[in-house]
């Protein structure tokens, strides 16, 4: 399949599209940046140097994606996404009569997506962190730690609220005390829930 390229979208050198993908209107995707197959780039979305994106990954619009984020095949990430990779940036050196450099350095911190993940609208991600397999971020949530495999984070900072299937509903909430052998009511996979640990049978 052919990649597809809109005539505003800004690709740089050494950039590598796999097949099928589509690149929307006025995206920005900066030098050594990888992109897997069949996937989706949406409009306005800006991609550092660097970036490692696996295939099948849809990324909505107005979505901005620093160096040091690697995103595994599957995710998804809604509109208006922010990634960070400085904990403590500044703008110039502290005598205030250089600026600092924008490249990678030892300050830069890396970011991992894993594979099926979803991330919601508007949502900010720190670093230094991981979201795990077949995790949810639930829409405005700032994400300050990592997020184990199948949890649903909300909030800001965002909390792990109840676990959910690769299908996307929840399977339940932890407040409630679920545990054992849980099936999902609409696509029957199982897993199983010990306090906080979900894993799939």
């Amino acid at each position: 399949m052919a990649v597809k390229i809109h005539a505003t979208a800004l690709i740089e050198k050494d950039v590598a599209l796999g097949d099928g993908t589509s690149v929307w209107d006025n995206v920005h995707i900066r030098f050594g940046t990888t992109v897997g197959e069949q996937c989706i780039i949406g409009e306005k979305t800006y991609i550092a140097c660097g970036v490692h994106i696996g295939h099948r990954v849809k990324i909505n619009a107005f979505v901005y994606i620093c160096n040091a984020v690697t995103i595994e095949d599957g995710v998804m990430i809604s509109a208006g996404t922010i990634f960070t990779n400085d904990r403590f940036p500044r703008a110039t050196m502290p005598d205030l009569k250089q600026l600092r450099s924008s490249d990678p350095d030892e300050h830069t911190l890396p970011t991992l997506v894993r594979q099926g993940a979803t991330i919601g609208a508007g949502c900010v991600i720190g670093n230094d962190l991981s979201i795990g397999r077949w995790a949810m971020v639930g829409m405005g949530s700032v994400v300050t730690r990592s997020v184990p495999d199948f949890h649903l984070v909300l909030g800001n900072p965002a909390r792990s609220v109840g676990c959910v299937c690769k299908c996307g509903p929840m399977l339940g909430r932890f407040e409630d005390g679920f545990g054992g052998e849980i099936t999902c009511g609409h696509c029957r996979t199982k897993y199983f829930v010990d306090g906080q640990t979900v894993r799939e049978i």
